[in-house]
């Protein structure tokens, strides 16, 4: 089989380290090229705009738009002979169920399932101390290096592997790098998504704060996830690959289906 021909886009910027790794990481197994976000696009999830300018960019394309946009322009126009998508390197790591929809990266990996083109999103786990602020976080391109390294791998294997015959995705994080095997490549394992969840909101009657308390929990290790899930592998210093499908699975029960019959048994009689 020929390198593949690989779509590589973002939710931080065309200008991110992450991006850049992930990108050069990819030219060692295939022919990528960039259709990525003009500027930072961070937990937009789907969003989708109407329409946006393209700006041609030594890699490829930048797009002044969403993550969403840049496959949907990638795959329909600027390079629509793709043979994978592959989504990052994002800054900070896109872990459990209830993230899947807001991470732009992982969206991005979504809207490509949808054209049955398989992708993969990636995302390196960067952790903070109580007095940083995440956003003021730069990781230099070689923190990325275990993320994109594991992306590579599965870029060049994953179609011979048929691994794309029951997942339409893979979401990848890989752990922080201090606490990854110092003496090679960490261990890649297989996961599901966490189900912890535990946002909190506060009101002091003017301003709303919405908070995470995953993260802080991650940083001291007192978190309950299982062996087998996503959180706990990256925790653990393992690469962690969720493989996942786009469309909604549809729970069929009996009880449903006597609801909606019941529907229209209600309604009262028309007046003659």
């Amino acid at each position: 089989m020929s390198e593949p021909r690989i779509l590589v886009t973002n939710d931080d910027g065309i200008e991110s380290p992450g991006f850049r790794a992930l990108y050069e990481a990819l030219e060692e197994v295939g022919d990528p090229i960039a259709v990525a976000p003009y500027a930072d696009q961070s937990a937009i999830g789907r969003a989708r705009s109407f329409e946006a300018s393209v700006h041609e960019y030594d890699l490829g394309y930048a797009v002044e738009g969403t993550p969403v946009d840049c496959v949907i322009a990638g795959i329909e126009s600027l390079c629509p002979d793709v043979d994978l998508v592959v989504a990052g390197c994002n800054k900070g790591a896109n872990l459990g169920a209830y993230v899947m929809g807001r991470s732009g990266t992982v969206s991005a990996a979504v809207e490509a399932a949808f054209f049955d083109v398989p992708a993969i999103a990636v995302s390196q786990y960067v952790p903070t101390t109580p007095d940083q602020v995440f956003e003021s976080i730069n990781p230099p391109m070689e923190a990325y290096a275990d993320a994109c390294e594991a992306a590579a791998y599965l870029a060049e294997n994953a179609h011979e592997s048929e691994v794309f015959e029951s997942a339409d995705y893979l979401n990848v994080n890989a752990p922080a790098p201090e606490n990854a095997d110092a003496d090679g490549r960490p261990e890649m394992v297989v996961t599901e998504p966490s189900k912890l969840y535990a946002m909190s909101a506060e009101f002091d009657g003017e301003t709303l704060r919405l908070k995470d308390e995953v993260w802080q929990r991650m940083q001291s290790g007192d978190i309950p996830d299982e062996n087998g899930t996503d959180r706990r592998a990256v925790i653990d210093g393992k690469v962690s690959v969720s493989p996942l499908t786009a469309p909604h699975s549809v729970e069929r029960h009996q009880r449903l289906d006597d609801l909606a019959a019941a529907f229209g048994e209600l309604a009262e009689p028309a007046e003659e």
